[in-house]
């Protein structure tokens, strides 16, 4: 299986954090998975670590370092996954959606068929596939 790493599961996995569930461990653990961090994770740690370095320990190079150490692939932003988002459709109209890093990487396992591995309360609303909540 083909595993796209939200960024909090991301940060969870590398710092061992006993936030990540039990089954996202054994799925980013497991050797027939190829695991993918994008590189809108790296974007979004490097604005947060820059706005909030109290809350953010990592810089978004040091993420990205980190993943390579692990042997994580990189997935680079492409037209094909920015043309994507125009198929992603969010059906909870009393609670948005507003978080772009998310939308883009939805779109990313949705246009290169990888399996999109997050926690976040919301992703239901989207109804794709390739979204895997653990």
């Amino acid at each position: 299986m083909k595993l796209l790493l939200d960024t909090h599961i991301i940060l969870w996995a590398l710092d061992d954090n006993p936030k990540l569930s039990v089954r996202a461990r054994n799925l980013i653990l497991d050797v027939q998975n190829k695991i993918y961090y994008s590189s809108a994770s790296v974007w979004e740690t490097t604005i947060k670590y820059m706005s909030k370095p109290d809350k953010i320990k990592i810089s978004g190079s040091k993420l990205s370092e980190l993943c390579q150490r692990m042997g994580y692939c990189s997935l680079p932003i492409e037209d094909r996954h920015i043309t994507a988002l125009e198929t992603l459709v969010y059906h909870n109209q009393y609670q948005p959606h507003n978080d772009p890093f998310d939308r883009i990487m939805i779109a990313q396992a949705k246009a290169d068929g990888l399996i999109f591995l997050t926690c976040d309360s919301k992703m239901p609303y989207y109804e794709e596939e390739c979204i895997m909540i653990v």
